[in-house]
């Protein structure tokens, strides 16, 4: 095999390389997207609309104690949680294909509002958790069964 040749193969190889990774951010991407509802408002809004309906059932009295406590305690508790615990708490979120759950952890983490919407911090934690889930295959592969996934979500949404 004459030089040229060597220098054929050895492009050959790093574009097959490349376009590898490429495939695989897209398809964490992709899934991460998927898992997450976005571009489904419509499950999110549903979601959020039947939350609304038992809460408009509830007394006033048990809404007006309720709901300020709760927002309070997850907003505190999300900010003291590290990077790489949120991104863990929704990484096994999305593994659990609950939707219900999903905006639970999501409202957590400061990336859904009350109106079923995103917040302005979303999108960033989005390209943030691409990159984060390259570098933690190890962990989405310990919970890659929807019972282990929802096993780790209730182990460490109240952290």
């Amino acid at each position: 095999m004459n030089r040229n040749q060597k220098i054929a193969v050895g492009c050959g190889a790093a574009g097959c390389l490349v376009l590898i990774v490429v495939v695989i951010v897209g398809c964490i991407a992709f899934f991460a997207m998927r898992s997450s509802g976005v571009g489904t408002n419509r499950n999110l809004g549903s979601g959020i609309n039947r939350g609304s309906a038992r809460n408009t059932n509830a007394s006033a009295e048990e809404n007006s104690n309720s709901n300020p406590q709760s927002a309070t305690s997850e907003e505190s508790s999300s900010s003291s949680m590290s990077n790489d615990a949120r991104h863990k708490l929704w990484q096994a979120a999305g593994a659990t294909q609950d939707t219900e759950l999903m905006q639970r952890v999501m409202r957590k983490l400061n990336l859904l509002k009350e109106d079923g919407s995103t917040t302005d911090e979303y999108a960033t934690f989005l390209k943030d958790h691409i990159a984060w889930a390259l570098r933690n295959v190890e962990f989405m592969q310990s919970i890659n069964t929807t019972e282990k996934a929802r096993a780790y979500v209730e182990a460490h949404i109240n952290d």
